[in-house]
């Protein structure tokens, strides 16, 4: 079992690193990618996608000119290792000396993945609130298992946030995929390395996104909205990539690595269940999640929302089976991750249980 550290609260001593990404934030911002590769000195980019967005890259490539050396619109869920090495070859064979990623978690994952394996500087193009953009973190699922790493290999140098480009973002991604990067912030309040400037933009984070998901999701038009929901984005992935995650990343990356899950909506589901696993333990962290969601209760808070925001409501509806929560279950307490209640089997598989049949955490 793994057994909380012992530290001093965060105000008192902590460590903080800033990450060295460049930011362009704001709608119409798309325009300058022509400019921002010049700067960069990529002269010949790879343009990655999922196949889902592939008019996407086609629009992009077209609007970079020259400065195409391949279009690859084949990213898929979970970064898996084969995908990657199919896209290796296009890149070394088009002599690519960048990459732009433009989409959702998958495309800015394997853009990490090659870049990994490259040390080619990136550019990348959110179209949706996953916040891996800000992270030097790689997830990879290779035979059914999925691993993650840290390394500065994998940050991305530049970050264009435009909210113009998430208006086709359709409710059911909108909603999983806001409430994913929420999940980053939450875990960031009760990180082992944790400290107060990430906990003000966790804090922040959190508050943005409840303002603005259930707008976005209302009304896809809505550009003031789709703004703050990616900022509350941009604040989540910088909390995801300064400091270590907890007990909700580990089982979200068991039960989608493991069982091929959507990686948002799983996110979106199991984040109030592991707020309210570590509930008593961290108590600070839940009163901000509360106070940022306007509440009297953080898991509670995060369960409402996710009841008006998510395209499933229970483990159940993924298809999950109960001899599935086992499995997952004996596999989230290998290896675990810092958490501020002590993991045991047995508290995971109830938690498990209680997100199996939808209950109020």
């Amino acid at each position: 079992m793994l057994k909380p550290a012992k530290t001093q609260p965060a105000s008192k001593r902590f460590e903080f690193q800033s990450l060295p990404s460049r930011v362009i934030f704001g709608s119409g911002r798309l325009q300058e990618v022509g400019a921002e590769l010049e700067r960069m000195g990529i002269e010949r980019a790879a343009v990655l996608s999922t196949a889902d967005q592939a008019s996407q890259a086609a629009n992009l490539a077209a609007m970079i000119g020259a400065r195409t050396g391949v279009i690859y619109p084949g990213a898929k869920m979970h970064t898996p290792v084969e995908v990657t090495i199919s896209a290796l070859r296009e890149v070394e064979a088009a002599r690519a000396d960048g990459i732009v990623a433009i989409g959702g978690g998958s495309t800015i994952g394997l853009g990490k993945a090659l870049a990994y394996r490259t040390d080619l500087p990136q550019l990348v193009i959110p179209t949706t609130y996953a916040g891996s953009e800000m992270t030097p973190i790689l997830g990879q699922t290779e035979r059914g298992v999925k691993t993650t790493l840290r390394s500065p290999r994998v940050q991305p140098e530049t970050v264009i946030y435009d909210p113009d480009l998430t208006v086709t973002l359709p409710p059911f991604i909108s909603g999983p995929s806001g409430m994913n990067a929420i999940a980053h912030a939450v875990e960031a309040l009760y990180a082992e390395d944790t400290n107060p400037v990430i906990c003000l933009m966790a804090e922040e984070s959190i508050r943005a996104f409840g303002r603005s998901l259930v707008p976005v999701m209302t009304d896809g038009n809505d550009i003031s909205a789709r703004g703050e929901a990616l900022y509350g984005a941009w604040l989540a992935g910088t909390c995801l990539g300064s400091v270590a995650m907890s007990i909700h990343h580990k089982i979200c990356h068991t039960l989608g690595g493991t069982f091929d899950l959507p990686h948002a909506d799983i996110h979106c589901l199991m984040i109030a269940y592991s707020a309210a696993y570590n509930r008593d333990a961290a108590p600070e962290a839940m009163s901000r999640v509360a106070r940022a969601l306007d509440a009297d209760d953080g898991p509670g808070a995060l369960y409402e929302l996710m009841l008006k925001v998510a395209s499933k409501t229970s483990l159940a509806a993924f298809g999950l089976s109960e001899a599935d929560l086992d499995k997952a279950a004996d596999l989230a307490v290998q290896n675990p991750y810092y958490n501020p209640r002590t993991v045991t089997r047995d508290g995971v598989r109830d938690m498990l249980q209680s997100a199996f049949e939808g209950r109020r955490p």
